[in-house]
This record gives structure tokens, sequence and C-alpha cells, in this order.
């Protein structure tokens, strides 16, 4: 059977950042909490005309071609910043980037896990008809609480995968192994804008269903760790790949013996500069490992570890094509972070804790740099549109 995978990937993030060290002074606490405790540095921002539609249609947009425009057979939007109750974020994506329009669009939801449940469901449907795509879009913001504990791990970012037969980039196993169990770690009622969090209770769910998942999967026939060359875990926070690798070296025993922490370094890189990005996390991990591993990983295997609170874990193993590095976008990625502009401790408020209600009717002024961006909501309709070249320029 022809093979399925990762054919194409990109990643967006906002034009603008807040450096974890202006947080650390804002509490009043040991920069080595946030810098070294949990590994950030820096969290992604959007303005205010940005949000997960904006993000994932950027993130899209570098993927397109007439080709994939006129074979996508399915979009899966994975997001829990969703943006209506009742359409898919996905259709205004669609519309934006003006697929074909004889495809089926869809919204995936269960916390940061649910990228992964699109890709598998878009693997299934390309091994039943090989001559189609799906176009898989992760994109989130990650918002909390105002001097919280959780206000450390914020981010925003959008990552955009094409599935297809005779991938160029990775080339998905069949068997992965799953856990699945109901309990409230993470969760965001309809009525907030910001999530409820157990910190120690989500991270013990975590590695518990890292363990029950790598259990489940090794039952199935899956590959040994000691198989497996790089790992690639969700991260909440860049330190908990290394909470991740301690309990899977442990799961696996003698398995793990040819593994350090070298082995998943290079997938923390993003991550670190853009802060968590929930449903996000995981793939632009795998971005961030393909891109600057300064290795040649073709033919190597990765495993990956997805998880999203309340709680569903999946772990699965894929191999990396010969000709990866030539269809890479790294230098495209290593630009748009550089170019990120640093947000003073008013702005960051005022963007992500004291904007107007998204529920009023309002025009939006161009903050954002990328080629699409939320204009305006009329009569409670979100009004998308492509942006002009030079966009206005936030206070550093």
């Amino acid at each position: 059977m022809t093979g399925v995978g990762i054919d194409d990937i990109s990643i967006y993030t906002p034009e603008y950042y807040y450096s974890l060290h202006d947080l650390v002074i804002a509490h009043g606490i040991d920069p080595n909490k946030y810098l070294v405790g949990i590994g950030q540095e820096r969290m992604a921002v959007p303005p205010p005309d940005e949000d997960v539609v904006s993000m994932a249609a950027n993130a899209v947009a570098p993927l397109l071609t007439r080709q994939l425009r006129d074979t996508v057979s399915t979009v899966i939007f994975a997001t829990e910043s969703g943006i209506d109750q009742s359409k898919s974020a996905g259709l205004f994506v669609h519309g934006l980037l003006g697929l074909n329009p004889h495809c089926r669009v869809v919204e995936f939801k269960q916390a940061c896990y649910s990228a992964t449940a699109g890709i598998q469901l878009a693997a299934d449907l390309v091994r039943q008809r090989p001559m189609e795509k799906v176009l898989v879009i992760a994109s989130d913001i990650a918002r909390y609480e105002r001097g919280s504990e959780g206000e450390c791990t914020q981010g925003a970012g959008a990552v955009a995968m094409v599935i297809s037969a005779n991938p160029r980039l990775l080339e998905l196993h069949p068997v992965s192994g799953l856990y699945s169990v109901d309990v409230m770690d993470f969760w965001r009622p309809n009525h907030r804008s910001t999530a409820c969090v157990d910190g120690k209770l989500s991270i013990d769910v975590y590695l518990r269903s890292l363990a029950e998942a790598w259990a489940d999967y090794r039952r199935k026939g899956g590959l040994p760790l000691g198989a497996v060359d790089k790992l690639c875990f969700h991260q909440p926070f860049t330190r908990m790949a290394k909470k991740a690798f301690a309990a899977l070296s442990e799961a696996a025993g003698s398995e793990a013996a040819h593994l350090d922490e070298s082995c998943y370094a290079d997938s923390q890189i993003y991550g670190r500069a853009i802060g968590n990005t929930y449903s996000a996390s995981l793939y632009i991990g795998l971005c961030s490992l393909l891109d600057r591993c300064g290795e040649d990983l073709g033919g190597r295997t990765i495993g990956l570890f997805s998880y999203g609170s309340g709680a569903v874990g999946e772990f699965f193993t894929a191999t990396v094509k010969p000709q990866y590095r030539r269809h890479l976008r790294a230098e495209a990625h290593r630009a748009m972070l550089d170019s990120r502009r640093r947000l003073d401790g008013r702005t960051y408020a005022a963007w992500f804790y004291d904007a107007p209600s998204q529920a009023e009717d309002r025009v939006f002024p161009q903050e954002s740099r990328g080629r699409f961006r939320l204009a305006a909501i009329e009569g409670q309709r979100r009004i998308y549109a492509a942006a002009s070249s030079e966009p206005a320029r936030a206070a550093a």
C-alpha cells in the first residue's frame, strides 16, 4: 500500500511577543522560575485584528498551489479557541483562500489533542482515496487569568499540514497507542474567555496518559523505543518535554538506553519562543525538530506523543523521508520569528486582557503583518480581509 503522511507543513505566529523577562519583573519573582523552571523565554501575543482564523489562513497560504486547491477533499480545523458555537472556523479559511468548493469542512475539539485526531482521520481518508489530499489546520490562542500561574505559558500560533499519499516529509506508521479518561484537569466553560486549570493534576494526568498510550502502542505491535531516533512531545511549556522523556524512559525501560535529552531538544526551539499553542503545539514542535536539527533525519524514526486535557493521549511514530530538507520552510520560519517586535507591558495587557469584547460591532485597525486579518465585526458577523502591505505598528 502507498505510504501516507505529511507532505507539506507551515507555521505562523503573530508579529508581536511579550518577554518572560518582563513578566517576572511584573510578577516580582525569581526570573529562573519562568526562564528555567518552565523553559519559556517569550510568548506570542496576537493584536486585536488577529484571531485563530486569520492565523490559520496565514499558516495555510504558503502551502497553496493550484493543484492543492483542486485536489483538497477535506479541511479539518483543530482548535480549542473557537469563534462560533455552530459554524466551523475552517469555513472562514475555506472562503478566504478560495479552496475547492467540492470538499467537506469540519472543526475538531479536544483540548490540545484535536489536531492529532484530524491527522489520523486524514490519513485514513487518503488511504481510501489516494488521489485526494486533506488539509489539517491547528490554530489556538492560549489565554489565562492575569497574574495566574498559567499566564507565563500563554502564546498564539497556527500550523497547517497537507496529508497525502507519497508524502515528501513524513510517512505515518499505521499503529498508534491510545488512552482516554474523564478528568477535570483543564477546561474552559462557554462563559469564560480564559481557561481553568489544576496545574499539578494536569501534569500528573499528562504523564499517566503517556505511560498508558505507550503501553497500548506496544501491545498493538508498535516499534520498541530502541527503534526510535527522535522524540516529539506536546509542550504546554517546553520544560514539560523533560518530564515526558523521563516518564517514557521509565515506562520503556532498557529500550530507552540509547536516548538522552538531545533526542527532543530541537523540538523545543520554536515553542520556547512562541509559548503554548494548544492544538498546534505538538506540530510546531515537529516543525522545529525538522527545521532546526543539524543531523540528517532522512530515514530516521520519530516518536510523537499528543495530549489534550480532559483527557486524551496518543503515541504514534513516523519515518522521515530521505529528501525532506528540500521541502521545508526553515528559512521562512526563522525569518518570521527573528523579525517579531517586543511589546511593552501596557500594550501586552491592553491586547490580551483589556480589549473591547468581540461581541460588539467594531472596525479593527491593522496591527498584524500576515496576509489575512480580522477587519471588523458587523451585526455579529466576523469580517476577514486581505491585509495591506503597510500595517500599523504597535509601540515597542
